[in-house]
């Protein structure tokens, strides 16, 4: 026992490293945890034999359950909303025809027989979410015309539809009715069982959360995690979509006003990252290298017919029902990944008694493995090529926990000594600040910055470069000092009420030592105005011309402005 709890961490050390090395490629993180799984395989340098699939079948199942809720819980839906249609005619008739056009690709030019066709068809036709946001986070990328959210909920709601389809073909397989009345009554069961306890749990949820105000720590995410597993369980027990019930759950949850979401967001990020690192790991220690050589030409086909032809082809034919710009469908189809779905319901296949003649597992694993590692890596490229990178925007945004972390970040300053804000309630803050002076992220150095008229040090800040930090100082000339290893530089800044000002080093200019002084000064009090002059003063920042310009230190700030002048004159009520 002592040996394996050292093996799972030495997996979980040898995973991040490797994450953080091949994240600064561009190289998804899921990649290089199978590829890590298969060097720790029969095949590899550790040589662990690992051919339980039904525990892989298991684990995987599970661990399905926590991806898709948790895809569903980050979803925001204000920004998913618009692109709604969109995203569920391409996870519902794009993965269909993906799915139909692999599966005639197979027949008609691989020779393979028709029911194994579409069984590989239906194993392939979803595309996964966690490979193309990997990237999107790591490389702060978002993208334009709401593509990101499509992709995202695109992506959340096809593999649903991936595991009917296989589930139907393999019913066929075993004998079961062929008739497009009987395929068409499971495909309406499934979906309609599925959203019907998708949307039950998720209001039973919010009921029992608004209700029970319990002050046991973790109450209320044990529950949120009973829900999840229930909301599977019960549907797949009526023959119903379970995943699909877990999606919309986490959707309903993931936008509605529920206690600790901010512990729920952290608490699912982090377990669903351990889950898809020893998920991928495990689904590489159970292929074996050995083997994909055997299918590597049937894989190789397979996916370059699915990334050039048959996703492009469902994208398009899917798109017809809208307007969409063309590189908006060409930037799609080529973020159609396959992942982790594909290799779990490829090992439903497996573990199913239905005859198959080929090695559906490898195939599958190499299709996955090529999809990740060609698509993935050149993503970056695509987009810039493609003219798809939205600069203005955070992709951050698309996700349902972008509001529970942004307020601690914008609404934070540096306050010089003897600042009016030191010492007092948030009721007695006047917000915002009198102006903001920004020490943009190119600036590096000792920095100094006086008071012109007193001729006063006001703040002494020792700066690295690549992050900007804005000073919440009151309005009026100041002369700031920079000192380098082997020059000094100055500047000045006039600051006025309810505007900021940036220092970029091309502001500033080389100046001789002698001439510069960096402390010391004699201490001129100057004279505070009143209470009632400062409310004079703030009286008309609220405005929109000036709040705007003010928070112009960020875009982003606008977003949440009213939010927190609301929340400050309610405190100053109180």
């Amino acid at each position: 026992m002592t040996e394996g709890l050292i093996l799972i961490s030495v997996i979980l050390f040898v995973c991040i490293l490797f994450q953080r090395i091949t994240g600064k490629l561009g190289i998804p993180g899921l990649f290089i945890f199978i590829v890590i799984g298969m060097l720790f395989g029969s095949d590899g340098i550790f040589k662990i034999k690992f051919d339980d699939y039904d525990f892989a079948y298991y684990f995987s199942s599970i661990a399905l359950i926590f991806i898709m809720f948790y895809g569903g819980v980050g979803t925001k839906w204000s920004k998913a909303k618009p692109i709604a249609a969109k995203a569920i005619v391409l996870s519902s008739l794009g993965t269909i025809l993906t799915a139909l056009f692999v599966g005639v690709f197979c027949f008609l030019v691989l020779k393979i027989s028709i029911l194994e066709s579409l069984l590989i068809g239906s194993l392939i036709c979803s595309t996964d979410a966690a490979s193309v946001f990997s990237i999107l986070r790591s490389k702060k990328m978002n993208l334009k015309y709401s593509t990101a959210s499509l992709i995202e909920v695109e992506s959340g709601s096809n593999d649903p539809f991936s595991y009917m389809l296989t589930t139907i073909i393999l019913t066929i397989m075993n004998g079961g009715s062929s008739s497009f009345l009987s395929i068409l009554a499971i495909l309406l069961i499934q979906v309609l069982v599925g959203v019907v306890f998708g949307f039950i749990f998720a209001f039973v949820a919010k009921f029992i959360l608004s209700r029970i105000n319990s002050k046991e720590s973790g109450f209320d995410l044990a529950f949120i995690v009973g829900i999840a597993i229930m909301a599977y369980a019960l549907p797949t027990l009526l023959e119903g979509n379970g995943y699909l019930a877990v999606y919309i759950c986490g959707i309903v949850i993931g936008n509605s006003k529920v206690s600790s979401k901010k512990n729920m967001f952290n608490f699912f990020d982090g377990v669903t990252s351990i889950i898809q690192m020893f998920l991928f790991f495990l689904l590489g220690l159970l292929a074996t290298p050995s083997e994909l050589p055997n299918v590597a030409l049937l894989g190789f086909l397979i996916a370059i017919f699915l990334t050039i032809v048959a996703r492009p082809l469902a994208v398009f034919i899917s798109m017809l029902f809208f307007k969409a710009k063309f590189r908006q469908q060409i930037f799609v189809a080529w973020t159609g990944m396959r992942g982790v779905a594909s290799i779990v319901f490829a090992i439903i296949a497996i573990t199913n008694p239905a005859k198959i003649d080929n090695d559906i597992f490898h195939i599958v694993f190499f299709i996955v493995l090529f999809s990740i590692s060609l698509q993935g890596s050149l993503l970056p490229l695509v987009a810039k090529k493609l003219d798809m990178i939205d600069y203005s925007d955070d992709v951050m945004k698309t996700f349902n926990d972008y509001l529970e972390e942004v307020p601690v970040e914008f609404l934070q300053f540096s306050l010089l000594n003897n600042h009016e804000w030191i010492g007092k309630r948030i009721c007695e803050v006047i917000f915002p600040p009198e102006s903001i002076l920004v020490l943009n992220s190119d600036l590096q150095g000792k920095i100094y910055i006086r008071n012109e008229d007193t001729g006063i040090l006001v703040s002494e800040i020792k700066k690295s470069a690549g992050n900007s930090i804005p000073l919440a100082l009151p309005s009026g000339n100041y002369k700031v000092t920079m000192i380098q290893e082997n020059q000094t530089l100055e500047s000045s800044a006039k600051l006025k009420v309810g505007r900021s000002v940036s220092l970029q080093t091309k502001k500033f200019k080389k100046v001789d030592t002698t001439d510069t002084r960096t402390r010391g000064g004699t201490f001129i009090p100057k004279e505070q105005p009143s209470s009632q002059e400062n409310n004079d003063i703030y009286k008309d920042l609220p405005d929109s011309e000036s709040a705007d310009k003010f928070f112009d230190l960020n875009d982003d700030m606008n977003d949440i402005r009213n939010n927190a002048m609301d929340a400050i004159k309610k405190l100053q009520k109180k």
